[in-house]
């Protein structure tokens, strides 16, 4: 089974470096940019078959390991 975990700050958090890259895409002339988040997506196999234990674990992965719960959020995808 394949999975998704999309991980992204949460509203409110300084994303220093969505920042970075707005700034960088009006230098090279997007002026219209705005609002930049970046987040990282982490993909992976996963041997349960129940998609719904799946998740499950899934979720715990990201409380405990993936994710910063204090400042980031996560969506996850199973395939």
């Amino acid at each position: 089974m394949k999975a998704k975990v999309h991980v992204f700050l949460k509203p409110g958090v300084l994303d220093v470096q969505g920042k970075a890259v707005e700034n960088a895409l009006h230098g090279l002339g997007w002026g219209g940019v705005g609002n930049v988040r970046v987040g990282k997506l982490i993909e992976f196999d996963l041997e349960n078959g129940d998609k719904a234990a799946a998740e499950a674990e899934i979720k715990a992965m990201c409380d405990k390991l993936l994710a910063n719960p204090v400042i980031e959020g996560y969506r996850v995808e199973v395939a």
